[in-house]
């Protein structure tokens, strides 16, 4: 059986009942984890240009954009809520696979469900588990350098096997949908390159081109089948020759992907959180504070280098300043954190924060693995010449060092707040026990009711 079949048939027959506590538990806390994030996306500054724009893709009002009052058809829906989702890199990530899972699936799921009479909480925990375990098992398999983006890329087959979940699927039909979907497959690291604000667009394109996909399946189309192994499938043309996609097809019911996602504690680049996670660990420990340090110096993994290791610039977009390490790094000085509204406003072009990331400077070290993020070394100097080292073998957010409940419901209730418009806490307080008891919640449709302003 070729790989695109197991995945399909690993979606048909996982059950709610199958799924170990674990995974349960994790479904949860990256739903709310998402929404909230979702929430403070619709903040953005295009993310209403983005809105704007998508009504002009055609009428309908059937899904409401989280954290607005937009209502827009499935389709454009999806392309929004990507791009609230990841375009503030605070979404959760799979640091093995170099994939943001909930970012295209839960996009799709948000959009499709408001369509749909009723979908009950199990069937959306069951079709979050199934999603992460395909667009993670994807990137997973990947052995070479990230060419394309991957969250994207690996995103939609995801996506397209939560949806196919919500829509009672077989086996057959899935396969025709992930071959549809396969044909709307985009992304490109050109624009994480640039930091522009398309790389969070191209997690939408990915999670409306589920959508059609699943729609068009439904109807009957049927799509290439050999859409991952074949002589131009998903592997050979977007990752290269270098890959093991039986390895993690063996796995599938065994080893649940939610289970080993990174919860996201800062509002940048994943890959710049080992560093931050030094400094602000050092500081602690040592009673530092930004004057005193002379340079600081990481020592990086390739991925770490190529994908955030742009130089700092006196007044970067925001998307730019996410990706860049010495800026997110200096801001951690700075301000003894990271969050959202570092990345605002007046606060990008801060001369203090750009002249502490003039004294940080990186370097690349020998990894053989061109997918790892860690090991990163830091060393700070100081101006009276002591010297402190700390090594980041695991982030914190990584399962190994998991954030907190209380942190977690922390990072929601700040994204709550950093929404497009205001929305009542005791709103989100509902939010956070729904998905606590999610399981018993009849209707999910009223997880969205309760972000819109």
């Amino acid at each position: 059986m070729d790989a695109i079949a197991r995945f399909a048939e690993h979606v048909e027959r996982t059950t709610w009942d199958a799924l170990p506590p674990a995974a349960r538990t994790a479904a949860k806390t990256f739903i709310l984890d998402t929404l909230g994030v979702a929430v403070a996306g619709s903040g953005d500054a295009w993310a209403p240009r983005l809105a704007r724009a998508a009504r002009a893709w055609g009428d309908g009002d059937e899904c409401t954009v989280i954290g607005t009052r937009e209502r827009l058809p499935a389709p454009s829906a999806a392309v929004v809520n990507g791009y609230q989702i990841h375009g503030l890199e605070f979404d959760c990530v799979h640091e093995g696979a170099v994939v943001h899972p909930m970012a295209t699936i839960f996009a799709a799921l948000a959009a499709d469900i408001e369509r749909r009479p009723e979908v009950d909480g199990r069937t959306l925990l069951t079709a979050v588990v199934v999603g992460v375990d395909v667009a993670a098992s994807i990137g997973a398999a990947a052995r070479g350098a990230m060419r394309f983006f991957r969250p994207a890329n690996a995103g939609a087959f995801g996506a397209v096997a939560a949806l196919g979940k919500l829509a009672g699927f077989d086996a057959g039909t899935l396969v025709d949908a992930f071959g549809i979907a396969y044909g709307h497959v985009s992304g490109t690291l050109q624009p994480h390159a640039e930091g522009s604000m398309q790389l969070g667009a191209q997690i939408g394109f990915n999670a409306r081109g589920a959508i059609t996909a699943v729609d068009l399946a439904a109807a009957g189309f049927a799509g290439p089948h050999d859409v991952l192994e074949g002589r131009y499938g998903y592997f050979r043309l977007f990752e290269g020759d270098d890959y093991d996609v039986k390895a993690v097809t063996a796995e599938l019911g065994r080893r649940w992907r939610v289970t080993e996602l990174s919860h996201k504690p800062f509002p940048s680049g994943r890959l710049t959180h080992g560093v931050v996670d030094a400094l602000t660990r050092l500081v602690a420990q040592h009673g530092l504070v930004a004057g005193d340090i002379a340079r600081v110096v990481a020592r990086v993994p390739p991925l770490v280098a190529r994908l955030v290791g742009r130089p700092d610039v006196p007044a970067p977009g925001p998307n730019y300043a996410r990706l860049c390490l010495p800026l997110v790094a200096a801001i951690a000085l700075a301000h003894g954190t990271v969050d959202v509204p570092h990345f605002r406003g007046d606060a990008l072009a801060d001369p203090a924060v750009h002249e502490i990331a003039r004294r940080i400077t990186m370097i690349t070290d020998d990894n053989p693995d061109q997918n790892a993020i860690v090991p990163q070394v830091v060393e700070v100097e100081r101006r009276d010449g002591r010297r402190h080292v700390l090594t980041v073998d695991s982030m914190l957010g990584h399962p190994a060092r998991p954030l907190s409940h209380e942190q977690h419901l922390a990072k929601f209730r700040r994204c709550w707040g950093y929404g497009a418009e205001r929305l009542a806490p005791e709103r989100g307080e509902r939010l956070i026990a729904m998905v606590d008891g999610l399981e018993s919640v009849t209707d999910v449709r009223e997880l969205f009711a309760l972000t819109i302003p």
